[in-house]
């Protein structure tokens, strides 16, 4: 029977990758390398920090990968009327993917409601100009119950993808909580895994359980492992 691996192509991997340029300590050239690196393997997205989005609109113009920017990070405290500015800029500015942090305080409360009106705002303005929004739950501060409440309210505001984690808080993607999340919103919604996929065979795992993108640093060794294992497989399977 055909594994899961066998069954992968080059693409159906890279394009599940987010390269992320969000570390507060990167230069202007290691944003630089870190567009050509996402162009040369033709991952998803970059997802840069704000300062950087029209430098990364450049970098990438005339490739297949899409510009990506973080709003509310990474604690998911500003104001709505602040994060809704952050996303018009963004957008203004060239982002077509946003990773918005949800409000980690307000979620813990309680406050549904504000909770959603909040994600439903940072969604319309993205909508309107064809633009994805995924919504950070931050799970290192909740509990399973709280995990699931925020994919159900991410899922009532409109947003394509639930993602698990920032990279800045104490832990990040689990595979326990990527099955959760998976479980707890539609087929419509999009699961994206972060902080902590940084071998092949971690993204392979999460992937497995129904992740459809990732977040990650690694994103060269992780695909040259896969293209490398590929190719010992075709081999093999030519001497049989």
């Amino acid at each position: 029977m055909t594994s899961f691996f066998d069954r992968l192509t080059y693409s159906d991997v890279a394009k599940t990758i987010d390269h992320s340029l969000l570390r507060p300590e990167l230069d202007d050239a290691s944003v630089e390398a870190g567009c050509k690196l996402a162009v040369q393997y033709d991952v998803a997205s970059v997802c840069a920090r704000p300062r950087d989005v029209e430098r990364v609109r450049d970098l990438l113009v005339g490739s297949n990968v899409a510009v990506g920017t973080v709003i509310g990070f990474p604690h998911g405290s500003s104001r709505t009327e602040t994060k809704v500015f952050e996303s018009r800029l963004a957008l203004q500015n060239g982002a077509r993917e946003l990773d918005m942090v949800i409000d980690i305080g307000a979620l813990i409360s309680g406050d549904d409601p504000y909770v959603q009106r909040q994600i439903a705002q940072v969604v319309e303005v993205a909508h309107e100009e064809g633009a994805l929004v995924k919504v950070i739950l931050e799970n290192a501060y909740l509990t399973d119950e709280q995990k699931v409440r925020g994919c159900h309210l991410v899922e009532a505001a409109g947003a394509d993808f639930v993602k698990t984690s920032t990279g800045f808080a104490p832990t990040g993607a689990t595979i326990e909580d990527l099955k959760l999340m998976r479980a707890s919103v539609s087929p419509r919604v999009g699961v994206k895994a972060a902080h902590g996929i940084r071998t092949l065979d971690a993204l392979l795992e999460v992937l497995e359980v129904g992740v459809t993108r990732v977040g990650a640093t690694q994103t060269a060794a992780m695909l040259d492992e896969f293209k490398a294992r590929k190719a010992a497989s075709a081999a093999a399977g030519a001497r049989l």
